[in-house]
C-alpha cells in the first residue's frame, strides 16, 4: 500500500491538459539591454582581487593544456575530502550531463520539482523516462521523503530549491539516500544560505561522506559573477565520479576556470562567501518585507537563497508591464508544479529593492 501511495504521487507531475513546462528556459531569456535585470540569480559584483589576479594571471600560459591535479586537491581540502572524491566541470549544468549520459542503467529516475530543470531536461536528452514529484505551494513547498517512490534509483533535489528558495533539513534529505539509490543533491546555491549560529552553509551535505550514493553538484558562478566562465564541480564516491569522469571530454575545464576553483576553495574565499551570504539575508529580508506589503503578492515558504518565489494573480500581465518599464523577472511557468501566476525576483540592494517594489505596486494599483 505504501509503494502505491509513492507510485501515485509520483505520476501526478502534470494537470491533465496543462501544457508542457519549457525546460530549455532560462532567466538570461529575461534580459534584455535597458532592463534591470532581476531574473538571473548571479551576483553582478567585480570579483575580488584575489580571485581575478589569478584568473588573468592565466591568460598568459593558455598554450598549456589545462592540468585540473591542484585545483582538485583545493577544492578536495575545502570539503575535508580526498581528491578522488572530486570531479571538476564546465559549470554545474555540465554535470548534470554526464550523471544523464553516464548512469544509463538507472530504471526510475525521480526529479522533485519545482526545481532547476536542467537535470530532468538533460536525463530526457539522454532517453530516460523522469518521473516527477511535485511538492506543495500550500506546504512552503516543504519535502517530504516518504514522497519519493521507494524503488526510485534515481533523485534529483535542489537545496536550496531554485525557483522556490526552499532550504531543506539536511536529515531529511539524508533520508532519501540508501543502498542502490543516486541521490543528487543540486548546492549550486548553497553558498548563499546561512542561519543564526551555524559557522558554514546550513543542510548543506557537501562534507558527508557516510552516505550511499550521494552526489552533490556545486556551483562557483552565482556568489562569484563567474558565469561566462563556466565552473563547478561533483562531489561524491569515487567509483560513481571515475564512471562520470569517463563521459567527460578531454580537458573539459579551462585554465582560468580551474584558476578560480582554485582561489574560490580557499579560506579567503570561504570567509568571504560568509559575508556576502550575511549581507544578503538581509537585503532578501528587506524584499520579502517589501514585497508582501502589497496587495495580491504571496511570498512562498521561507526563501534563504539569492531570489524570492511570489505568486501573484495576473503574474504574466503584470511581467509584461514591468518589462515595459524596464525591469526584467523571472516566469515561473516554466517549472514544472507552477504556473502562469508565479514570478522569481532575484534578491539586489535595498536601493534597487525599493525602486522595484515601487514600481510594481504602482502596476498592481493601477
Amino acid at each position: 500500500m505504501h509503494g502505491e501511495r509513492n507510485d501515485d504521487q509520483a505520476r501526478s507531475s502534470a494537470t491533465p491538459g496543462a501544457a508542457e513546462p519549457d525546460l530549455g528556459h532560462h532567466g538570461d531569456a529575461e534580459v534584455a539591454d535597458g532592463l534591470v535585470d532581476l531574473a538571473v540569480n548571479v551576483r553582478r559584483a567585480p570579483p575580488p582581487a584575489w580571485l581575478a589576479g589569478p584568473i588573468a594571471a592565466t591568460l598568459t600560459d593558455l598554450a598549456r593544456y589545462p592540468d585540473p591535479t591542484g585545483a582538485r586537491a583545493a577544492v578536495a581540502a575545502r570539503h575535508r575530502r580526498p581528491p578522488e572524491e572530486v570531479l571538476l566541470t564546465a559549470g554545474a549544468a555540465e554535470g548534470f550531463v554526464l550523471l544523464a549520459r553516464a548512469l544509463s542503467d538507472r530504471r526510475r529516475p525521480v526529479v522533485v520539482h519545482p526545481q532547476f530543470t536542467e537535470p530532468e531536461a538533460a536525463l530526457r536528452a539522454a532517453g530516460h523516462t523522469v518521473e516527477r514529484v511535485l511538492l506543495d505551494p500550500a506546504d512552503g513547498f516543504r519535502l517530504d521523503p516518504d514522497r519519493v517512490p521507494a524503488d526510485a534509483d534515481l533523485v534529483v533535489i535542489g537545496n536550496p530549491t531554485n525557483p522556490t528558495s526552499v532550504l531543506h533539513p539536511a536529515p531529511v534529505l539524508a533520508a532519501l539516500a540508501r543502498p542502490g539509490r543516486i541521490l543528487v543533491v543540486d548546492e549550486a546555491f548553497a553558498d548563499t544560505t546561512t542561519a543564526p549560529g551555524v559557522p558554514g552553509e546550513p543542510e548543506s551535505l557537501a562534507d558527508r561522506r557516510d552516505l550511499p550514493g550521494l552526489v552533490v553538484v556545486r556551483s562557483l558562478t552565482k556568489t562569484w559573477g563567474l558565469a561566462g566562465l563556466r565552473i563547478g564541480y561533483l562531489l561524491g564516491e569515487p567509483a560513481l565520479l571515475a564512471r562520470l569522469a569517463a563521459a567527460q571530454p578531454l580537458w573539459a575545464v579551462s585554465t582560468p576556470a580551474l584558476a578560480a576553483a582554485t582561489a574560490c576553495a580557499s579560506p579567503t574565499a570561504v570567509a568571504a562567501e560568509r559575508a556576502i551570504a550575511t549581507q544578503l539575508a538581509a537585503d532578501r529580508d528587506h524584499l520579502v518585507a517589501r514585497l508582501t506589503a502589497l496587495p495580491g503578492v504571496r511570498v512562498a515558504g521561507r526563501p534563504a537563497s539569492a531570489f524570492v518565489l511570489i505568486h501573484l494573480p495576473g503574474a504574466a500581465r503584470v511581467r509584461a508591464v514591468l518589462r515595459e518599464r524596464g525591469w526584467a523577472v523571472r516566469r515561473g511557468d516554466t517549472f514544472p508544479g507552477l504556473g502562469p501566476d508565479w514570478l522569481r525576483v532575484a534578491v539586489r540592494d535595498r536601493a534597487t529593492t525599493d525602486a522595484f517594489t515601487d514600481v510594481l505596486a504602482g502596476i498592481l494599483e493601477a
